[in-house]
């Protein structure tokens, strides 16, 4: 069965950092696409950022570019957000999703909880 475990998420300041990790089993990780997702309870879900397969394509909003890096390593089947200078804006349960490009069906992960507090 495929299954996507985020970990990484807890409690910082703003103006602190974290790394995310998206642990992925049960598929060819190196075949999807991986994608950042973020939702807090009063909010929409938010588009954080994407990346290819094999890292050709990565996309973030304006918003985060600057600030937040994704990458892969498809040696580990494992993808990372790092997440630098955070804001309580940030503060969110952060979620990871894996899907084909072909494909119209995905895989999300369970999220992890990042909370930007002072």
């Amino acid at each position: 069965q495929v299954q996507l475990v985020e970990s990484g998420g807890g409690l910082v300041q703003p103006g602190g950092s974290l790394r995310l990790s998206c642990a992925a089993s049960g598929l060819t990780f190196s075949t999807y696409v991986l994608s950042w997702y973020r939702q807090a309870p009063g909010k929409e879900r938010e588009l954080v950022a994407v990346i290819s397969p094999t890292e050709s394509g990565i996309t973030y909003p304006d918003s985060l570019k600057g600030r937040f890096t994704i990458s892969r390593d498809n040696a580990k089947n494992t993808a990372y957000l790092q997440m630098n200078n955070l804001k309580t804006e940030d503060t969110a349960v952060y979620i990871c999703k894996a899907n084909l490009r072909r494909a119209s069906n995905a895989y999300w992960g369970q999220g992890t909880q990042v909370t930007v507090s002072s």
